[in-house]
């Protein structure tokens, strides 16, 4: 089963809403919500078309706004992953 994981989240964030300097994303950044980490809701609309583009998915939009944090945002991604696997 295809998963996402963390550290390709992490790329995937700084390839679509690139990266300042001061960007830290290593570490346990699991729990910390996006706002915390330099990333706005536009930055996970941009990682989020990607997704679904690479992955062959369809986003809930308010289940994207309800994923404030890294953790969050990777399960609603597996479940969506899971589930298209499942078909």
């Amino acid at each position: 089963m295809e998963r996402l994981e963390l550290s390709d989240l992490v790329t995937l964030l700084r390839e679509c809403a690139g990266e300042e300097e001061w960007t830290d994303l290593e570490g346990d950044i699991l729990d910390t919500p996006f706002l915390d980490l330099g990333y706005d809701s536009l930055a996970i609309l941009q990682t989020t078309g990607r997704i679904e583009r690479d992955h062959g998915i369809t986003f809930d939009e308010e289940a994207i706004d309800e994923a404030e944090t890294p953790r969050q945002y990777l399960d609603l991604v597996n479940e969506l992953l899971s589930a298209r696997a499942a078909v």
